[in-house]
């Protein structure tokens, strides 16, 4: 009767899952959706618990209970906390907990099956030992991630004939596994498979620069997915392969969305160099030079206010100043003053897939506003004024023009076609690709210095005075 309801509770549970996907793919069901999946993997973990087959010590139930509760604790402090510019890390962090629970419940099974029975002999093997590799691969891979994108680890760290080794301790790690499929290994094989795993994650990971970051991250995001559905695998756990497979399937697509957005085949991310540029740029290449043009307060404000057409352009630096409120304040000045005013937004924009989105939201930003790169690019020709608040690679020219800079080939918001181009940034630091932007020396672009909020706060009222 308990296995019949608790089938009944899984299946519940994996609707809600596959319905808050569906929801999550829009802003305006986003949060609703997220909700209807923590609802759902609530009904799943306490039915788990508490419909179990089989004698459990009350101690160990007050074990499992007192592990949730810190773990609720840690995770919604921290989600609590944390700063909208940071949550590509906590992505990083999170993801890399998933990894390592899958390779932590492998190496447990296997103990399990060392005890039970011959190992070789059972259909589980293959399973214990791809979640143990890719748990491991995406634990210490993440790792790797987050202490890059906080700035701990700056710089791409790269070795001689780097591609080659990496690919030599991928099917070491590989033909490893097989080995102990096949032949039923031992625990210290394992636990040998365990670290080569961790390690062929930092390695893999270590290569990571500039604009790769977000392919990558999704990339990692994927194989937790898939190592979560071969734990659902080894425990016949209903809810745990469906949540596996819809994260892996989903990180996937994001995956390859991700690399059409930045211009990598997916087997150029997996078996490539990342963010690695070719030798003109590492020479100098990605220096532009020419005269910069400095605009004032006013004569921003000036062009603005007499525009027909503003689309405006979100960037990091935007999330960082916390300027999202201050923008939507001067859409709004703009509209009752009859300028047409649109978002344009780039896959990447605030280095992670929808980052600007979910920004943008928390100020009321309507959602009509705001408008993919594929759709605004066309526009950018009767746009009167762009206006670019803290972001760079994603509209530098040299992705199409300059064959020698590292982001050659990535799609980027065209906003080189607009009749005037304003760059609001504190200076004329490179961005996070490193490298020089042309369209700061377009004659049409005129330079807004200083932090997003302050200059945006400064701007809202010089329109108001008008």
């Amino acid at each position: 009767m308990y296995s019949s309801i608790l089938g009944i509770i899984y299946l519940i549970g994996s609707v809600t899952f596959i319905i808050c996907l569906k929801m999550m793919s829009n802003p305006k069901t986003a949060r609703n959706g997220n909700l209807l999946g923590a609802c759902g993997m609530t009904l799943a973990i306490v039915g788990t618990i508490v419909l179990h087959e089989g004698e459990v010590k009350l101690i160990v139930y007050g074990l499992i209970f007192l592990s949730i509760a810190i773990g609720f604790v840690i995770g919604w402090v921290t989600a609590k906390k944390v700063l909208m510019t940071k949550m590509p890390e906590l992505v990083s962090i999170f993801n890399g907990m998933g990894g390592a629970c899958a390779a932590l419940i492998s190496l447990i099974e296997y103990n399990h099956h060392i005890e039970t029975g011959s190992p070789a002999e059972t259909g589980f093997m293959p399973a214990i030992i791809a979640a143990l590799i890719i748990g491991s691969v995406s634990f210490s891979g993440s790792m790797v991630a987050f202490l890059k994108l906080n700035g701990t680890m700056a710089k791409p760290i790269r070795l001689p004939s780097y591609n080659a080794l990496n690919n030599v301790i991928m099917l070491g790690v590989l033909a490893l596994g097989a080995y102990i499929i096949y032949s039923g290994g031992s625990i210290l094989l394992v636990y040998l498979l365990f670290a080569a795993a961790l390690f062929y994650g930092v390695m893999f990971t270590f290569p990571i620069g500039g604009a790769d970051m977000p392919v990558v991250i999704s990339l990692l995001n994927s194989f937790t997915g898939m190592a979560a559905g071969f734990g659902g695998f080894l425990y016949d756990n209903k809810i745990m392969l469906t949540g596996g497979i819809l994260v892996g399937s989903a990180g996937t697509l994001l995956t390859v969305l991700m690399c059409k957005a930045m211009n990598r085949s997916l087997t150029n991310v997996i078996f490539g160099a990342f963010g690695e540029g070719s030798k003109a740029a590492a020479a100098g290449a990605t220096t532009t030079g020419g005269t910069v043009k400095e605009a004032s307060v006013t004569d921003v404000a000036v062009m603005m206010n007499y525009s027909k057409k503003v689309v405006i352009v979100p960037g990091y630096g935007l999330a960082v100043a916390q300027a999202q409120h201050v923008i939507h304040e001067l859409e709004l000045l703009l509209e009752e003053r009859g300028v047409e005013v649109k978002y344009a937004i780039h896959p990447v924009a605030g280095r992670m897939p929808g980052h600007m989105n979910v920004l943008l939201a928390e100020s009321n930003v309507d959602y009509a506003k705001l408008v993919e790169m594929d759709e605004i690019n066309s526009e950018f020709e009767q746009t009167d004024v762009v206006l670019i608040v803290g972001a760079n690679d994603v509209v530098n020219p040299a992705a199409k023009n300059n064959p020698a800079s590292p982001i050659y080939g990535m799609p980027i918001l065209e906003a080189e076609k607009a009749k005037n181009i304003i760059i609001n940034k504190r200076s004329m630091n490179a961005g996070y690709a490193g490298i020089d932007n042309e369209l700061f020396y377009n004659p049409k672009t005129s330079m807004f210095f200083g932090d997003a909020k302050k200059a945006l706060t400064a701007l809202v009222a010089e329109i108001k005075t008008m």
